[in-house]
C-alpha cells in the first residue's frame, strides 16, 4: 500500500508491502525511502503536529508512539496521510545539479530562514490580564490630560507583580526623563535613577512589568492602533524586560457620544514573532516618512499568508490584553519625578504635614516620595530596607524617621 507523508518538506509517498504493517515498520520505511532517521521521527494522524513550534509541543502528539500498534488501528490504509515532524537535517537522493549563473545559485542559510519566517496573528497573550492601581493610573492620565492636553507624547515604566496564573498588577509608574513631541517619544534614561527605582521595587516585592505611553490628539485621526515607531519602541522594551507577561499600555483620548472626549486605556503584548524579529534584527530602524506608519518594514522579506512581503501591518504584532483595576498598597499623591515642575524638599514637608495623623510608614507609602528619599540613602542597603518597611507596613526605624524629618524641615 502507499502512505502519503506530509512534513515541513511537503507531501511525499512511502510504499509498504505488508498490509498488516505496524508503526515501527512505517518508521523503518520512512527512514529507508525518505532518509529521515527513525529515532528522529515523530509521526501522528493529527495534522496539528505540523503547527508545533517547540519540543514541548511535539511531546503532546502520542497517538502513534507504540511501535507495535498496527496502522489499521488508526484507520490508516492505502492513500492515507500521516504527519511527520523531525529534528535535524535529511539528505534526499536525487540528480546532481550544477549551478549556472543566478538561476542555479545555492541558497544560503539566511535565504532559507527568510523563506520560513512566517508572520501570523497570535491569538492568546501570555498574561491573563493587567490590573492598574487606580491612583497610579489616574496620576499618569491626569497629567497628560490636564497639563499636556494630549498634545505631546508621554511615557512611563510600570512596576508591580505577576501571579502564577499570569495576572499582572501595576502598582506604580515611574516616569523617566524624556522628551515628547506630537509624533515621537524619546526616553532619556538615567541609569543611576533607574538603579534607585529597581532598589525601591526590590524592597516593595515588585518588579518592572511593562511600558505605558500616550498617543496624541493628532494621532487619533490616523488609521492605526500603534505606529511603526511605537511598535519598535514597545518591542525593544519588552525584549529588554525579558518577562513573558510584559504588558504595553496605550493611553489616548477617544470621542464619546456626547461630542466630548474620554481618556481610554488599551493594553497589548507584542507577539512572540514580533519579539523574535526584533532580537534577530529584522526590523528596519531608519524608516523613511513616506512609509505608512501602520506598517513596519523588515530588512528582508517575511511570509504573510502566501505572500513574501517586507512591510507588515502592525496589527499582526499586537495581542490584546484584558484590563482591570484595583486599589494597590501605595498612594500616588506625592509630586511625580521628571515632570515640568521639579520635585523639592518643600513638597516632602507638605506631604508629611498633610498626613501627620497617620502612622509614619503610611505617610511615606508612596513610590514617588521614596524615589526622592532614595537620593539621600545607600542604594544597596538603606533603599531596599526603607521600601521593605512600606511593603510590610512595619515600624520605620528611628534613624530613618529622623533623617526624613530633618530633610523635610531643611526646606
Amino acid at each position: 500500500m502507499m502512505i502519503r507523508i506530509r512534513s515541513r518538506d511537503g507531501l511525499e509517498r512511502v510504499s509498504i508491502d505488508n498490509p498488516l504493517a505496524t508503526v515501527a515498520q512505517l518508521k523503518s520505511e520512512i527512514e529507508s525511502q525518505l532518509r529521515v532517521p527513525a529515532q528522529a521521527q515523530i509521526i501522528s494522524a493529527n495534522q496539528n503536529l505540523l503547527l508545533a513550534k517547540t519540543p514541548d509541543d511535539l511531546t503532546r502528539f502520542t497517538d502513534m508512539t507504540d511501535p507495535g500498534a498496527m496502522l489499521s488501528s488508526f484507520k490508516i490504509g492505502h492513500g492515507s496521510i500521516v504527519y511527520l515532524a523531525y529534528e535535524g537535517e535529511r539528505t534526499v537522493a536525487g540528480p546532481t545539479f550544477h549551478p549556472a549563473g543566478s538561476f542555479g545559485r545555492k541558497m544560503t542559510m539566511d535565504d532559507l530562514i527568510a523563506k520560513q519566517m512566517r508572520v501570523s496573528r497570535q491569538e492568546n497573550p501570555h498574561c491573563e490580564l493587567v490590573s492598574f492601581d487606580r491612583d497610579a493610573a489616574n496620576a499618569f492620565q491626569h497629567y497628560v490630560n490636564e497639563s499636556l492636553s494630549f498634545a505631546v507624547k508621554r511615557g512611563g515604566l510600570m512596576y508591580g507583580t505577576v501571579s502564577e496564573e499570569g495576572k499582572v498588577e501595576v502598582d506604580f509608574i515611574y516616569e523617566p526623563p524624556q522628551q515628547g513631541t506630537e509624533e515621537n517619544l524619546i526616553l532619556l534614561r538615567d541609569p543611576e535613577e533607574e538603579n534607585l527605582v529597581e532598589a525601591i521595587a526590590l524592597g516593595l516585592g515588585m518588579r518592572r512589568v511593562g511600558f505605558i505611553f500616550t498617543q496624541t490628539i493628532s494621532q487619533d485621526k490616523k488609521d492605526y492602533t500603534m505606529s511603526n515607531a511605537e511598535i519598535l519602541q514597545a518591542v525593544e522594551l519588552q525584549a529588554e524586560g525579558d518577562l513573558k507577561e510584559w504588558v504595553t499600555a496605550v493611553v489616548k483620548l477617544k470621542a464619546n457620544e456626547d461630542g466630548g472626549a474620554d481618556v481610554h486605556f488599551e493594553a497589548f503584548q507584542m507577539s512572540d514573532i514580533c519579539v523574535r524579529l526584533f532580537k534577530e534584527d529584522w526590523f528596519e530602524r531608519d524608516v523613511k516618512e513616506e512609509i505608512d506608519p501602520k506598517l513596519s518594514r523588515m530588512k528582508k522579506e517575511v511570509v504573510i499568508g502566501v505572500k513574501d512581503m517586507r512591510d507588515v501591518d502592525n496589527d499582526f504584532f499586537l495581542v490584546v490584553v484584558k484590563i482591570f483595576d484595583h486599589q494597590g498598597p501605595l498612594t500616588s499623591t506625592f509630586p511625580i519625578e521628571n515632570r515640568i515642575s521639579p520635585v523639592t524638599m518643600r513638597a516632602l514637608k507638605s506631604h508629611l504635614d498633610r498626613a501627620k495623623n497617620l502612622p509614619f510608614v503610611k505617610r511615606i507609602s508612596d513610590f514617588h516620595l521614596l524615589l526622592l528619599l532614595a537620593r539621600f540613602l545607600d542604594v544597596n542597603a538603606d533603599v531596599p530596607a526603607l521600601a521593605g518597611c512600606v511593603h510590610t507596613q512595619s515600624t520605620v526605624p528611628e534613624g530613618y524617621q529622623l533623617l526624613i524629618e530633618s530633610l523635610a524641615s531643611a526646606s
